[in-house]
């Protein structure tokens, strides 16, 4: 989906059309992008930036609070109709999924003929745009889906692929954010497949044990599989507050409440858990975790509350300010013991001929 939650406001609030808009916390109370409207875009406002930044890049920025029930909803009329077409549909967060759609219900035999009629059925049914990438696998339609945004259509067919690969920039690579790829580039790997020829040793110092994994990327190689039911590894809630956190009687009341509300996913979602995490970082910015393991797996609001106070304990949490507490538990399972599987919206064939964007 194109500037997903950005596009439901602007929608729902035909005075926030045409205007740079972004959705998010206040710029006054450590606020960050979570969207930003296109228009806002040409500004250099993104997501993850401070609020407080993009105020200083448009002046004339709409900041708007964060309505995730209103986005879910909107997430699930997306994913139905996904669903209408394939069962093979594995999401990656309210707004992005991959469809294999070798098989369709439609029968089309091309993908993006199959694509084209996706993107009509979510503009009719909700009233906003959607880009898609059609490729013969997920690396591939995942850079694809980026290109001609928004409402953007990108195929890359199988005799296009190495074309297609000559022309992108290390950060392409799945995996490679900011500060590796800045690390590649500083080694003299540029280009996506400037890696096919990096020697081994600088690899390993960029990217550990991912080396041979970017080599394959680098080739266009990526055989995993669409998968509609992802194993669920945690769950977990987190907050970073307005003003430093210096008391420890309210760092503990804290902690306690994100512990419940932890559980609570867990109760909705029927799960269990092994293990819980603390995830603690101080006003200098340096973040901590500490974890607890134990057996029968557990969903007892009290019991996970008391593991994480215990945890706390292993900090410094009260000689040192707090900035963001977190409490997630992993090490999943069902109530039959068996490791939990997820599918749903998370919570949060090829076109031989075409190799370019399509309208």
């Amino acid at each position: 989906m194109d500037a997903f939650y950005a596009s439901v406001e602007q929608r729902d609030d035909p005075s926030l059309k045409g205007r740079p808009v972004a959705v998010g916390g206040r710029p006054d109370s450590r606020g960050v992008v979570c969207a930003a409207s296109y228009e806002a875009r040409k500004f250099g406002v993104r997501s993850a930036i401070p609020m407080s930044r993009a105020v200083r890049l448009c002046p004339e920025l709409v900041i708007l609070p964060p309505n995730f029930p209103k986005y879910g909803e909107v997430s699930r009329q997306v994913f139905e109709i996904f669903r209408t077409v394939t069962p093979l549909v594995e999401p990656l967060s309210l707004d992005e999924a991959y469809l294999d759609v070798t098989e369709n219900a439609w029968g089309e035999p091309l993908g993006v003929e199959v694509a084209r009629r996706l993107k009509t059925q979510i503009r009719e049914q909700t009233l906003l745009t959607a880009s898609a990438g059609v490729a013969p696998n997920k690396f591939l339609a995942k850079i694809a889906s980026g290109w001609n945004k928004p409402d953007g259509l990108t195929v890359i067919s199988p005799d296009r692929i190495e074309r297609f690969l000559q022309e992108q920039p290390v950060d392409a690579l799945w995996g490679v954010g900011p500060k590796t790829a800045a690390r590649l580039r500083a080694a003299g790997i540029q280009r996506l497949v400037d890696v096919r020829t990096a020697p081994e040793e600088v690899l390993q110092q960029a990217v550990g044990s991912w080396a041979g994994g970017l080599r394959r990327l680098s080739h266009g190689e990526d055989d995993r599989a669409v998968e509609p039911n992802r194993e669920r590894k945690s769950v977990g809630s987190e907050t970073t507050y307005a003003k430093d956190i210096a008391e420890i009687e309210r760092v503990r009341e804290e902690v306690a409440g994100l512990a419940e509300h932890t559980a609570k996913i867990l109760g909705r979602k029927s799960l269990f858990a092994r293990t819980v995490v603390l995830k603690l970082r101080y006003a200098n910015f340096k973040t901590v975790t500490r974890s607890h393991t134990e057996d029968p797996p557990t969903r007892d609001a009290e019991g996970i509350a008391a593991r994480a106070l215990a945890l706390l304990e292993k900090t410094e949490a009260g000689r040192a300010p707090v900035r963001l507490l977190g409490v997630s538990v992993h090490g999943l399972s069902g109530e039959d013991g068996e490791e939990a599987a997820e599918g749903g919206v998370s919570e949060v064939a090829d076109a031989p001929q075409l190799d370019l964007p399509v309208k």
